[in-house]
This record gives structure tokens, C-alpha cells and sequence, in this order.
């Protein structure tokens, strides 16, 4: 599984631990630091593009400006396709959509609610807090099927084609990963919409488990092609107590 990150010491997290306990090697490159991607999909069984502090406007990086290029081809081989936030935002910029921030300033920093579409109910459960770390958000491509959306960034999940999703939030971060950020970037703590390290805390306390039977149960629907398809069981209930 070939899998993109954007700083030289970021990590696949959850998902990456998913996919290895699925009996997937992963392919991890850093183009941040000069690795090269594939010409072409055909060594890979799919393709996990994730987050960074970078923007998908920034075309005055060139490691950007490649991945966006190399999007398309990706999304095109009809191996499954998955992009976390970063990569979700590269997905809208290169189908020709806009990447921007908020109008009002608000940042997503912590665990909101998703809303779910009358589309996206075959991939998420009713209730379902997810841990968000962005400032910036994206139209909806013209080709894409919309999954859900939260209060101030409408698009947070999308389709295409089949095999292409795109996920604004971090089904990847584990408690561990949570920490970290929030003691390193605890200057974003302070963004419009930003919840408080103690906040996230509560919340991860509360929600992570819903986000980890997600994800344990979108990836190998996602990988074989069924991810849209009605699940054969009741997905999980997250947050069941609200």
C-alpha cells in the first residue's frame, strides 16, 4: 500500500496500523524530503495520501505542485484512493474545485459532529464525533458524490468515481498522536472554533472508540470496492449516549 506524508517524521498512525493488520506492507513516501511517487499504480494495491501543515494552494512547493499533478493518474488507475485532509483537498484542487479557509476564520481543531447525507449513510453511522485539525476547506467537485459535511465546513467526505474518497477529518490519530500535536502546535489552540487541549482530551475519551470501529470498518469496504454499497451489518453506533 503506497502511502504519502508530507513531514519527514509524520506516520500513517491508526490507519497505517489497520491496513498491516489487513496484511498490507506499507510504501511510505515523503516527498517533502525528495522521494519520488509512482509512475503509475500498477505496484501498488492502493494509495493513502495524508495531512500536513502546508495549504494545496502552496504551488510555490514544489513537492506540492507533484502531488497534484500526480493525483489525477492516481485516482484514474481504479486502485482505491484515500485522502486525509491534505490529501482530500489535493483530490477537490485537482478535479478543479477550490481549496480556501473559512470566511469567518474558523479553524476545526478537535472532535465535531459529522452531518451525513442521504449518500454517505451507507458509509458512516448515524452519530459520529471526528477529530478535525484544519483551518482550511474545499468545494465539492462537480463529478463527486457528497458523504457528509459538519456546521462550518460543509464538504468533509466525498466520492468519485467509485474508488476515490476524501476525508476532511483524522480517523488516523490515536490518543498518543493527539498529544503530540497539541503540544506542538498548541499555538492553534487559541484559532477561532479551536477547542482546548483539555477539551480534546474529554472528547478522545469519548469518541475514539466510535472513530477506530469506523475505520475499522470503512477499509475493507473502501478496498474492495463496496464502501457505498449498503453495509451487510448495522455499522456501530458512535457516541450511542447522546
Amino acid at each position: 500500500m503506497l502511502i504519502v506524508v508530507h513531514q519527514e517524521q509524520s506516520t500513517p498512525g491508526r490507519i497505517g496500523d489497520e491496513l498491516q493488520a489487513l496484511g498490507y506492507s506499507l510504501d511510505i513516501r515523503r516527498p517533502c524530503i525528495g522521494h519520488e511517487l509512482p509512475r503509475d499504480m500498477s505496484g501498488h494495491a492502493g494509495v493513502v495520501v495524508f495531512g500536513g501543515p502546508m495549504s494545496a494552494n502552496d504551488d510555490h512547493l514544489p513537492f506540492i505542485r507533484r502531488e497534484l499533478d500526480w493525483i489525477p493518474m492516481a485516482a484514474a488507475s481504479g486502485k482505491p484512493y484515500l485522502g486525509v485532509c491534505l490529501g482530500a483537498q489535493m483530490l477537490a484542487r485537482a478535479a478543479g474545485a477550490r481549496v480556501a479557509p473559512h470566511a469567518d476564520g474558523w479553524h476545526e481543531i478537535g472532535y465535531y459532529p459529522l452531518q451525513v447525507s442521504a449518500a454517505g449513510r451507507a458509509l458512516f453511522p448515524e452519530k459520529l464525533h471526528v477529530y478535525q485539525w484544519h483551518g482550511e476547506g474545499f468545494d465539492l467537485p462537480k463529478q463527486a458524490e457528497h458523504l457528509a459535511g459538519t456546521k462550518w465546513f460543509p464538504n468533509q467526505a466525498f466520492a468519485m468515481g467509485g474508488n476515490a474518497f476524501g476525508i476532511q477529518f483524522h480517523p488516523e490519530v490515536t490518543g498518543a498522536m493527539m498529544r503530540v500535536w497539541t503540544t506542538r502546535a498548541a499555538h492553534r489552540l487559541v484559532m477561532p472554533g479551536a477547542q482546548c487541549r483539555q477539551t480534546q482530551y474529554a472528547g478522545h475519551a469519548r469518541h475514539d472508540g466510535g472513530i477506530a470501529a469506523w475505520l475499522r470498518g470503512f477499509l475493507p469496504r473502501w478496498l474492495n470496492g463496496t464502501a457505498l454499497k449498503p453495509a451487510p451489518a448495522p455499522m456501530p453506533l458512535a457516541d450511542a449516549a447522546d
